[in-house]
């Protein structure tokens, strides 16, 4: 049965694209083959496509702000790695912003990862988590840091100069606060959209896949929340595209279908985003400290470990994040682990013995 969306599978908005596709990066679940033909045939994709990148300059800056900290199976996030004891994990939602000059010299700015925390809390998995958490516990596992607004606020950013909102992918998000209904809603009313000019830049694969969800798919969206949701406040793009000098979106399908990861051009070099992996050590397993990661990276010869609450299709999200690795530069504080910035990332909790990362990241800062 498919959801009542603003779209059907065959009938994805034909909106203008956003941003200048990459020839260079094929999107690595259609190349010739199977999935160990495509890994080897994207190492050399990825090294042609980080030399043109980094030839595209830099953003004019990059800002880090935490939204909220939640629990998260360990099973999910450290998938068949890990031998904590403990059941859940704690991760870290962050959004970036992100302000560059486009050619024309108007200023842009792109917030990536943007939730709307208080309603995704609705998505079906974590409402029924809450569930059966005593309210008086629920504290202990759950922490807001801040809001979207409240950092644009704090920012000096006027909600109506964004021009582009991005998710790696749409789990859990509800937008209707974002983007406005096109009708009254029976838990928000009639909603104006706080940011009244920006576009949602998604993949075409993952708006079809929306209108008409697989049962492995329906515990990690809210499809009804996007019934009224205009499609012209959708950017569908089908593949990479480069958004503006050092900002590139990448297809990394597997995770979900329509998975895409931000690529930036730092002053500390390439950096990526995404909720492939939930840490930075998961990219290089050989260096973790978490219990189990090494020892399960040298037993089966897996060279990262997989965010696996979903999986749509677990050898292209392996390759999507091998690509994420060839991507990126070495870090700065310590060369043994990657720039890469999970979009929810690991966190350790004195309630969730045996997860505390061996390395974190904290965050993305960058001033041109």
């Amino acid at each position: 049965m498919a959801f009542s969306v603003p779209w059907r599978t065959a009938e994805v908005p034909d909106l203008p694209p956003v941003g200048e596709p990459v020839d260079t990066l094929a999107d690595v679940s259609r190349l010739p083959g199977g999935p160990g033909a495509r890994l080897r045939a994207l190492r050399d994709l990825a090294q042609a496509f980080r030399r043109e990148f980094a030839s595209t300059g830099t953003p004019d800056s990059v800002v880090t702000c935490d939204l909220i900290t939640l629990p998260y199976p360990t099973r999910f996030g450290l998938f068949r790695a890990s031998m904590a004891i403990a059941p859940f994990l704690s991760i870290r939602n962050r959004m970036l912003v992100i302000r560059w000059h486009d050619s024309a010299g108007r200023r842009r700015t792109l917030l990536f990862e943007p939730s709307d925390h208080e309603r995704g809390a609705y998505t079906p998995y974590f409402d029924d988590l809450s569930r059966r958490v005593p309210r008086p516990l629920r504290p202990l596992f759950r922490t807001e840091h801040g809001t979207v607004l409240g950092h644009l606020a704090r920012l000096g950013i006027d909600p109506a100069e964004v021009d582009y909102l991005m998710f790696d992918h749409l789990h859990t998000q509800d937008l209707r606060r974002w983007v406005g209904t096109t009708a009254d809603q029976a838990d928000l009313g009639r909603v104006t959209a706080a940011f009244p000019h920006a576009k949602v830049i998604v993949q075409r694969d993952e708006l079809a896949g929306m209108a008409d969800l697989h049962p492995l798919q329906k515990p990690w969206y809210q499809p009804a929340t996007y019934r009224d949701v205009p499609p012209e406040a959708f950017h569908p793009i089908a593949g990479s595209a480069i958004l503006g000098p050092g900002v590139a979106v990448v297809k990394t399908p597997g995770h979900v279908f329509g998975n895409q990861s931000l690529l930036l051009n730092t002053s500390t070099g390439i950096w990526a985003s995404s909720e492939n992996v939930i840490a930075a050590e998961a990219l290089t397993p050989e260096h973790s400290t978490l219990p189990g990661l090494a020892s399960w990276s040298r037993r089966w010869q897996q060279e990262v470990v997989m965010n696996a609450n979903t999986l749509e299709t677990a050898a292209d999200q392996y390759n999507s994040i091998v690509l994420e690795k060839l991507l990126v530069d070495r870090s700065q504080r310590d060369p043994r682990f990657l720039q890469f910035l999970p979009s929810s990332e690991l966190v350790g909790a004195w309630t969730n013995p045996g997860t505390k990362p061996a390395f974190r990241h904290g965050g993305i800062t960058h001033h041109a």
